[in-house]
């Protein structure tokens, strides 16, 4: 069953914090956690050893005195001193925890150790046989998932991985690699998982789709090349008999064969095929909306695949739950010196404003002439486009991040972020990337005017700038 948890410092606000929000399920836990190498202790914390060790007790004592399912991290385990861990691990399991953590919160440790430091601390750890041990490995060596696996090896029963690998720097264990790595060798691992593993794939892609950070194609399990043969005596090979060079099967990981829908496809067949690819349970309102986009995709390009389903359906789960901007058409005209958009948007009191500006480029030149209609401070901070399946028709995948910040002066680095500066990510899916590009900025603009408390950024509509066209709803309904 799911258990919902919740990470907090080892401080009696945060640790209340923490279980406010996690209390309503109805399995949930407090994760508390304090680090315990020298160079935190000294460096960060400014404390003892012994002092250490009362704060952790402190913390999980007034964790249990709320929550029964209390869990507690060692940071930086990977460079403590295994001997002082188990003492404190001994007294935290005294205060009621019921799962240590051992993180290598810097991806320091080499399998090997790590192996030998989850083993250790199990045998050597007071009442450690009566607890779950868990690992929690960084990838900054790229040595994450080997060292989660080697951790289950040594006695780890709980391991915290990321679907497609994603966190702090270089990233935490990948949650594909993992389970599928004890799916694939079970004669091996000692364990196994109760993970769906036909789910990887399509969880992947949605991750991908809510963050914008695209998975690269040699990624191992959900990279576009995972299961791609090219060289001639591999394509001979798996053309004979697949294990020869497939370890896995694509389907275990929810791959299927690409089926193809075309524009005289109707609802029924489109609302089939959403539920084959896993989208159960959606509302009539986004399979309307869906179903609307997949047939002007099919008025594009003459078949729309699973690939090209999955994008569209998962652009629509992206988007702010209220438009207040809605951007109605889009035309540029580039080629030469000076390349132009014309955008036609539609403002929060219902007006429609035209509006047109010039740029380095086409999208440049989209971004610009927004942002005049909408005025709000927003800087581009990424912006990334990708062929979500082949062919010249493909549908193009757009992702840009913006923060609240006017854009950058010449001598300015135009994508740097400041500290602690809120970004918010927008994507669309599109064949013309234009387009595309200007949907996916308009998507993350809405975000950040959907957090503007004071409404400020909805207030700024100013009507009678040179060359504005603006049509009030009144005279928008004469015109129909």
């Amino acid at each position: 069953p799911m258990r919902i948890c919740g990470l907090s410092r080892a401080i009696e606000k945060d640790i209340e914090r923490c279980y406010e929000a996690v209390k309503h399920a109805p399995l949930h836990r407090i994760h508390t956690f304090l680090a315990t190498s020298d160079i935190h202790l000294k460096n960060k914390l400014k404390i003892s050893r012994t002092e250490c060790i009362e704060q952790s007790v402190k913390a999980v004592s007034f964790a249990r005195s709320m929550c029964e399912d209390v869990e507690f991290s060692a940071e930086d385990a990977g460079r403590s001193d295994p001997a002082f861990m188990a003492e404190l691990f001994g007294e935290v399991i005294k205060a009621g925890v019921s799962t240590i953590n051992v993180p290598d919160t810097v991806g320091f440790v080499t399998p090997r150790e790590y192996y030998e430091l989850i083993r250790y601390l199990k045998e050597s750890t007071p009442g450690g046989n009566t607890i779950t041990w868990s690992t929690h490995c960084h990838n900054d060596l790229g040595l994450a998932v080997a060292n989660t696996l080697e951790g289950v090896m040594g006695g780890a029963r709980q391991v915290e991985v990321t679907i497609n690998g994603i966190g702090e720097r270089a990233g935490n264990a990948s949650l594909e690699e993992v389970v599928m790595a004890l799916y694939t060798r079970p004669q091996v691992f000692p364990v196994k998982s109760l993970v769906d593993t036909t789910q990887i794939t399509r969880t992947s892609r949605m991750v991908t789709s809510v963050t914008g950070m695209s998975v690269q194609p040699n990624k191992a399990i959900v990279g576009a090349n995972a299961f791609a043969h090219e060289a001639g005596i591999h394509q001979d090979g798996v053309l004979k008999h697949a294990a020869t060079y497939e370890i896995m099967s694509p389907a275990s990981v929810g791959l299927k064969s690409t089926l193809v829908l075309g524009k005289h496809s109707g609802k029924a067949a489109f609302s089939n095929r959403l539920e084959e690819l896993g989208y159960t349970g959606l509302n009539k309102e986004v399979i309307k909306v869906a179903f609307k986009k997949f047939k002007d995709t099919a008025d594009q390009k003459k078949t729309v695949t699973d690939a090209d389903i999955q994008a569209i359906i998962e652009n629509e789960f992206v988007k702010p739950a209220e438009e207040s901007w809605k951007l109605n058409s889009c035309h540029v005209s580039c080629g030469h010196d000076h390349p132009t958009a014309t955008v036609s948007i539609t403002t929060p009191s219902g007006k429609t404003i035209i509006d047109a500006s010039t740029g380095g480029g086409p999208v440049e030149a989209v971004y610009n002439a927004i942002s005049r209609v909408v005025r709000v401070p927003i800087r581009l901070v990424q912006f990334q486009v990708e062929a979500v399946s082949e062919g010249r028709d493909a549908i193009g995948k757009v992702s840009v991040r913006v923060c609240r910040r006017a854009p950058p002066r010449e001598d300015e680095e135009a994508l740097a972020v400041q500290e602690e500066e809120v970004t918010y990510h927008g994507s669309s899916a599109h064949v013309d990337i234009i387009q595309g590009s200007a949907e996916a900025f308009m998507n993350a603009m809405n975000k950040m005017v959907a957090e503007d408390e004071e409404n400020e950024l909805q207030r700024k509509e100013v009507e009678f700038w040179p060359g504005r066209v603006v049509i009030n709803p009144k005279e928008q309904r004469q015109l129909v």
